[in-house]
């Protein structure tokens, strides 16, 4: 019997699970507006990074991460500066342009202070639209630290109760963290194939897996993964000609071309901070706690997990973190994905980069915008970091060059 050929995608293995989840990461306004038709229910939209969103769910609302659009800024382009980063910039444009009349209420966490100026734009092309924000402690590792997140929690959990007109009971939040927890592991089963080159997975399906769930009811979320990871085995053994890690976009995903770009010029990625991807599913809420202490564990926890350039923490380093993660998984090189203005990665890549150029990592900083990059100037870059990262792996150290340790970043 004729051995059936390897499929080279989730597509392709199982498009009856992925085609939705697809269609959700595509176009998110639309499964809202398309959940909202079909539940009743009501739509809390909240920011990247920081919103506990077992909370909202409990309090029987439906949580989902406002995305950047792929529309063009228009009515936005002078409601903020022009140096604010593109997410930031596109939240102010849909706020503008009614995109973001499908959210009943906005209950938002921030992490940067361009975010401030987004909630100011949202305030004011939306007054009828209730709209919380909290503001999180930046500094992890504090005496005050802790109790200051849990205040937090708490606060958030009043301003739900006021949106929901109900009370948030702890066996809810409970059930709320267990599916939650649910879905990340499932999703971390998927990421962790590619994490040790059992198959090869394309980054911009992963991303489409990880921007759905921020989106879509978890539940229906759930039984789509555990419908699509049976089809892993069916995927093409990852045989990567340059392993990389891919590192940086803290809100808002990277443009699927572009990834499919980096990965078509000769890399495989094979693991990620980025926010869309293994930095939003590596922490979980504590099951065996008083839930609203978890949620609040769960923030201080997520920056051991997975170090972030918007917080502070004196025994965790993001450059010590990027160099034990290539040693276990064997990527040899690092590609730093940096949006535009984003003032976080921006002020801490020096450092990184540094860090990685003293062990003689490669390292490659593509900077995106809204409106993208051009494909055949990446793809040029990235074969030209391919041939550096072969060359590292090829010479020895004490033979190689300045030129041959150095990645052109320009």
């Amino acid at each position: 019997m004729l051995k059936t050929q390897a499929a080279s995608s989730l597509r392709d293995a199982a498009p009856e699970a992925f085609a939705p989840l697809k269609a959700a990461a595509d176009e998110p306004i639309a499964y809202l507006e398309n959940w909202k038709r079909r539940t009743g229910g009501r739509v809390v939209g909240t920011f990247p990074m920081n919103f506990p969103v077992e909370l909202a769910h409990a309090a029987g609302l439906h949580p989902a991460i406002v995305q950047e659009s792929q529309a063009p800024i228009t009515e936005g382009r002078g409601l903020l500066p022009e140096f604010y980063c593109s997410y930031t910039r596109s939240v102010a444009d849909q706020a503008a342009t009614g995109e973001l009349d499908v959210f009943d209420v906005f209950v938002l966490a921030d992490h940067c202070v361009q975010l401030l100026g987004a909630v100011d734009v949202i305030r004011w092309a939306k007054p009828e639209i209730p709209n919380h924000f909290a503001q999180f402690i930046s500094s992890m590792d504090d005496p005050w630290s802790s109790g200051q997140v849990r205040d937090k929690i708490d606060a958030l959990r009043t301003e739900l109760e006021e949106v929901s007109e109900a009370k948030i009971h702890p066996d809810s939040v409970s059930r709320s963290i267990a599916l939650y927890n649910t879905d990340r592991a499932l999703l971390r089963e998927i990421f962790s194939a590619r994490r040790d080159h059992s198959v090869r997975i394309p980054a911009s399906e992963l991303q489409a897996l990880i921007k759905s769930s921020m989106v879509m009811d978890i539940e229906e979320h759930i039984r789509l993964l555990r419908a699509l990871i049976p089809s892993l085995a069916e995927l093409e053994t990852a045989t990567p000609p340059v392993p990389v890690h891919l590192s940086g976009h803290f809100c808002a995903p990277v443009k699927p071309e572009l990834l499919d770009t980096i990965e078509d010029a000769g890399v495989i990625a094979v693991d990620d901070d980025l926010y869309h991807g293994w930095r939003f599913i590596a922490t979980d809420v504590p099951e065996d706690e008083d839930p609203f202490d978890a949620l609040a564990q769960w923030y201080l926890d997520r920056n051991k997990s997975a170090p972030c350039a918007t917080r502070v923490q004196r025994n965790v380093d993001w450059d010590d973190y990027l160099i034990n993660d290539l040693q276990k998984t064997g990527a040899v090189g690092v590609i730093v994905l940096m949006a535009k203005f984003c003032e976080p990665l921006m002020l801490y890549y020096p450092e990184l980069r540094k860090a990685l150029e003293e062990r003689d990592v490669p390292v490659l900083m593509i900077e995106t915008e809204h409106e993208g990059v051009p494909a055949e100037s990446i793809r040029t870059r990235v074969e030209a970091f391919v041939e550096r990262a072969r060359q590292t792996r090829a010479v020895p150290d004490s033979r190689r060059t300045n030129d041959q340790k150095e990645v052109d970043n320009a």
